[in-house]
């Protein structure tokens, strides 16, 4: 599988990374899926704190154990649980930061983390200190790069002006195509990669397509234009591919992506995933269609 560089790191990334969040509870089944993924030539795992209450840092940590060195681990922090585990609270301050990390890094059976990225952030954070934090974990040895993981034009500006940021994780995807109006060009320009998620728009950019469609639509989409949209991208332009490989390598297509994050729930799952990022990429005149068929939006806030 095709590797990116990841911004101006050392970190070569795969095309496909697996996305850990929906790996489930069960230790057994979660560690064929992570097997699987490194048969399929994937080198890069993305979970977080928050995810299972951190169980799911331990089944990839245990999972990849015996090959750490081959392998590229993100995780994320900044929500911090409750003493219930009910509910969480937003706290991106230095000392949790600090603190935070010798849980994250005993959890994944691991002396470094390869990317740590703050999992969220507001304009109005002490957004010095938080860089302040990770800058500090990075000359420890605890983290090797660090990123952010965030939709917010303003939020995503300020890293990249104050901070050593490698990557940012968003979503993006043929529906939302939000990103494209400035955040995507800007960081392509700062040489910051781009990791999506959300690429298949929960499932409605899969075979299943319509299938997965609320009544009240997707985001800006309402059900009609939904169907409107899906039909046409499947007569157009997914008439001799599957529609999930126009979804994954349209997102690729865009220069700043360095790789989709996908979730997988099965393998089969997961070998249709690499089947279509492996696929050939979009022509520019498949690119340009979808892009008519699609229409963008922009950020309504944070801007």
């Amino acid at each position: 599988m095709k590797k990116n560089r990841l911004g101006k790191s050392d970190l070569q990334v795969t095309e496909l990374g697996l996305g850990c969040m929906s790996l489930g509870t069960d230790k057994a089944h979660a560690q064929k899926i992570i097997e699987a993924a490194l048969d399929e030539g994937i080198n890069y795992f993305d979970t977080a704190d928050l995810y299972d209450f951190g169980v799911n840092e331990e089944i990839v940590g245990k999972s990849l154990k015996q090959v750490r060195d081959q392998v590229i681990i993100a995780t994320k922090v900044g929500n911090r649980w409750n003493e219930q585990k009910d509910g969480w609270r937003w706290d991106p301050s230095k000392h949790y930061i600090k603190e935070a990390v010798k849980q994250n890094l005993k959890r994944l059976e691991t002396d470094y983390i390869d990317l740590y990225q703050l999992h969220g952030g507001t304009i109005e954070d002490n957004i010095d200190e938080t860089i302040e934090a990770f800058e500090e974990l990075q000359a420890e040895g605890f983290i090797r790069y660090y990123g952010i993981s965030s939709i917010r034009p303003n939020v995503i500006r300020e890293y990249a002006k104050k901070s050593n940021i490698v990557s940012v994780m968003m979503q993006y995807s043929i529906l939302d195509r939000n990103p494209e109006e400035k955040v995507l060009p800007f960081l392509h320009e700062q040489q910051i990669s781009v990791v999506t998620r959300g690429s298949v728009a929960k499932g409605l950019l899969s075979e299943k397509a319509l299938e997965k469609a609320s009544p009240s639509g997707y985001l800006e989409h309402s059900y009609d234009e939904l169907q409107q949209i899906i039909t046409e991208l499947q007569e157009k332009v997914a008439d001799s591919r599957p529609l999930t490989e126009v979804a994954l390598r349209y997102n690729l297509a865009n220069p700043a992506v360095a790789s989709v994050i996908v979730g997988a729930s099965s393998i089969g799952q997961l070998q249709e995933n690499v089947k279509a990022v492996n696929s050939a990429p979009l022509t520019k005149e498949e690119v340009a269609l979808i892009q008519k068929i699609a229409r963008a939006h922009t950020y309504p806030a944070h801007r």
